[in-house]
Order: C-alpha cells, then structure tokens, then sequence
C-alpha cells in the first residue's frame, strides 16, 4: 500500500513538473506574445503601485491561516486552485494595469530568478535527506530532544537551515513517537534549526548569502556568534522546562517511551547520501564562488552572465547550481533502496504542498516587494534597532532574502565612513549585524518566514502531529521569540 502510494505521489509530481515545463515551452514558443517585453518595464514600478496592490498577498496568507481550520479536507484537494486564484487576483488587474507585456515580465522574473532556484533546492533536500535513516535507541526524553535540537541548531549553518530541517526532523518524529503532545517539538525546531541556528555562516540562510556575494566576507557572519549563543541558550533552557513538565505528563498518563527499538545500537542507513548532501551544498557554494570567473560575469559591472529571456537574465552560476542540485536529487531518488524511504515514511506530499502555496506566496508578494525596494530607503532608519526590526518584522512574510538585501542597501546609502566596504557601500558593523540577525532569526516567528518552516509542519502533519495553526504558531512566537528579541535590542542593538 505503501509502494502504491508512493508511486502515485510521484506521478503526480512529475506531471506537475511537466505541466510547468510544458507551460514555459509555449511561453518561448511565441514570441509575439511578449516581444520587447523589457522595453515595457517600470523601472519605477514600486512608487507606481498602490498599497492595497498587496491584498491578493494578504489574501493569500489568510488563506493558509483559514482554510486548514475550517475546511481542512477542502483545503488538502485545493490548495494549489487557491494558490492561482490569489496569483490571478493579482496578475489580472496587474496586466490590465501596466499592460499584459509587464505583467508576464514581472511573472517570469519572480519564477526563474526566485521561485525555480527556491523550489529545485528544497526539493533537492527534501529528496536527499529523505533517504538517510536514523534508526535505533532513540527515546524521546527531553535530553534526546534538547540533544537533537542542539545538533541541528549546529549544522544549520554548515549545510543551511533548510538541510539541517531535513536532516534532523524525521529522528525527533520517530523518537518521540509514542508521545501524546509533541507540538512544542516542532515549534521549537523551527525556531532553532530552521533559523536561528542558519546565522554564522553565508551558507546557513539565504539572506547572508547574499551579502556574501555583496562583499561581505565569508566568516564575518561570525560576528552573530554572541547573539546565536544568547538566543539559543534562553530558548533551548525553555524548551527543557517544558518538555520535562510533559515528559511527566505522559509518563503519568501511562505512556513509556521504553518500547520496542528503543535498545537497539544506533544505526544510520543510506548513508551515501550524505554525498549528495555534499553536492548541494557545494553547489550553493560554488554559485557564488564561480562569478569570479568572465564566463559568469562581467568582470568591470561584475553584472551576471546568462541565458537572456525576454528581458530577463538567467544567470549560468544559477543554472550551474540547479542543474547540480537536480542530479543530486535525482541521484538520491534512484540509487536509494524503497525500504529506507518507507522506514522514514517518505511521500511527495509535502513537497508538494509547499511547491503549490509557495508559488501563489512568490507570485502575490511581487507589489510587496517593489514598494519595498522602491521606499526602503526612505523609511528613515537611522540605528542599529530600527534596521533590526524593519528588517525582522518584514522577513518575517516576505522572502527574507530580498528583505535583507534591501534593507542592506539602505544602510549603504547612509554614508558611513568607517565600517564594512561591500558593494552597496560603506556599512557600519552594528547595522549589518542588525540586518542580517533581523532576517535570520526573526523569519521564525511565522511559518512562511523561511523556506523549511513549512516543510517542518508539513512533514509533522503528514506523520499525524497536529501543529499549531497558523495564528497559533504565531501566538508560540509572540510568547517566546518576541521576548527574546526584545532582550536583543537592549543588549546588542542599543
């Protein structure tokens, strides 16, 4: 049953795939349709958008946040026709607007510079890290937890917080399996492995990455060191409290975690994944390191090198970096035994499922963004705590890649004339810390923050954990993460 399931699941992935490459075939197909598409572009486009061109991208959010609650069975058969009919309330008026020239303009710029890097590398992760297995003596006790919470929140910034998600969550599943109430386990992984944990390295978050190929040297992230080590000690010390009070709780209930595998020698299956985890975070690496060379960029505007389509760079250092990812997964997909895949559990569902909002989230936050990047510069932010929390409280549901990166050209506009030299400009070394732990930590106080955020659920719900929704969620940050923040702002940003 398993096995059938499983092939259906990756049926229909491949048709959507072919359903999307299909669709971008025709698009190149004819020509005519989009002919001189980047002489129509608004290169003001931001100040030419109305504020309430952002309500399909609310719509969208309280789509996620409702629908699950009130119409759960509705919602699992139709979150992609609710994803393209925010995407549709959007792009129509957008098209009828600035004209349909400028709308496929702006589509296809979201989708093969945003959203098709962002989807190839979770899908890469998801298919890669599903096929490596920890099995054994592994009770869910609040030590083992505190213990894996621990080794994700360090890995996250050496394999990305997206890797170390899909690495670690299914063991803390499987360990804590014979509990009752597990919510708080994966709220608090997102809060640690997922963000907080991805902040000293470019390769933990995609926002330092950014400023990495903005001249920000590779290890200054490092600088986030005493703020990590702050965050995580309060937080992981709470986490302990709460799960020892509900470790007691299902004790006295009855329920043992002593069952079954739990003597057994730990064990670690398909391994020979881990090569291909290599291969994807080299790739990552290596598409930041190759525009060095002529053949990726300009070596005097350092501007991309690509694929030019209908106005639209695609740059060969990204390419290089899908297609690498790709046959990684690919690779993982073919050369891992059934059996693993199942012991883990493993559909195509959540993956799925975040392919289908995130495309709806990309499409619609388009204005968000423009009017974003258009007057973030005119926002006034002058200190380190105001570019920690304009830079937070928007990563926290926009992208917080761009966020970062336009939050970061605003501090180079400021003048200063000591600090960081980057490409954007001189920038003092408090506001580029602000931004870039703005970005990062706080892309954990909603489930569309960061990129594995919602994987992490999706991959709990599909193994019958029930999560907070999406308000609640928000509540649990509200309650632990925001009083933290707020201990950030006086002790480093001040």
């Amino acid at each position: 049953m398993i096995k059938i399931e499983k092939g259906r699941g990756l049926l229909k992935l491949k048709r959507s795939i072919t359903v999307t490459l299909l669709g971008m075939l025709i698009l190149l197909a004819v020509p005519n349709l989009v002919l001189a598409a980047a002489e129509g572009r608004h290169s003001n486009l931001g100040l030419e958008l109305p504020i309430w061109s952002i309500l399909p991208f609310l719509g969208m959010l309280l789509s996620i946040a409702i629908f699950p609650l009130v119409k759960p069975h509705w919602w699992e058969k139709n979150f992609l026709g609710v994803a393209l009919f925010w995407a549709m309330v959007f792009l129509v008026p957008f098209a009828i607007g600035f004209g349909p020239r400028e709308a496929l303009f702006q589509l296809l710029e979201i989708l093969l510079l945003d959203y098709m890097p962002f989807i190839i590398l979770l899908w890469g992760l998801f298919a890669v890290a599903g096929g490596i297995v920890l099995n054994g003596s592994l009770a869910g006790t609040p030590k083992v937890n505190a213990a894996l919470l621990a080794v994700g929140t360090f890995l996250a910034s050496w394999v990305g917080t997206t890797g170390a998600s899909m690495l670690l969550i299914r063991p803390l599943i499987r360990a804590n399996k014979w509990r009752e109430k597990k919510a708080h386990l994966v709220v608090f992984f997102i809060f640690l492995v997922s963000n907080i944990g991805g902040s000293l390295t470019p390769i933990g978050d995609p926002p330092l990455f950014l400023g990495f190929l903005r001249n920000v040297p590779f290890f200054w992230t490092m600088n986030l060191l005493p703020i990590l080590l702050l965050n995580v000690s309060i937080l992981m010390a709470a986490f302990f409290i709460l799960d020892s009070r509900m470790y007691k709780q299902e004790l006295a209930a009855g329920r043992n975690p002593d069952t079954g595998d739990q003597k057994e020698p730990l064990r670690v299956g398909g391994t020979h994944n881990l090569l291909f985890l290599v291969m994807i975070v080299g790739a990552v690496i290596l598409s930041g390191t190759v525009t060095q060379f002529a053949f990726f960029a300009d070596p005097i505007t350092q501007e991309l090198r690509g694929i030019p389509i209908y106005g639209i760079v695609l740059p060969f250092n990204s390419i290089l970096q899908m297609l690498v990812i790709l046959t990684a997964g690919l690779l993982s997909v073919r050369t891992t035994k059934k059996e693993l895949r199942a012991l883990n559990h493993f559909t195509w569902g959540p993956i799925k499922e975040v392919g289908s909002l995130f495309i709806g989230i990309f499409i619609t936050m388009i204005p968000a963004l423009a009017i974003l990047k258009a007057r973030g510069a005119d926002l006034g932010l002058a200190d380190p705590w105001q570019f920690f929390w304009a830079t937070g409280v928007l990563s926290s549901f926009l992208d917080n890649a761009p966020t970062y990166l336009v939050f970061m050209t605003a501090a180079g506009a400021l003048g200063a004339t000591e600090g960081l030299t980057t490409a954007v400009g001189t920038i003092a070394p408090r506001i580029l810390m602000a931004v870039s732990a703005g970005a990062v930590f706080m892309g954990a106080t909603t489930y569309i923050g960061n990129a594995p955020n919602f994987m992490v659920r999706s991959i709990a719900e599909e193994n019958n954990i029930k999560t907070p929704s999406f308000f609640g969620y928000m509540g649990w940050s509200l309650l632990c993460l925001i009083p933290v923040f707020i201990l950030d702002t006086f002790i480093f940003f001040l």
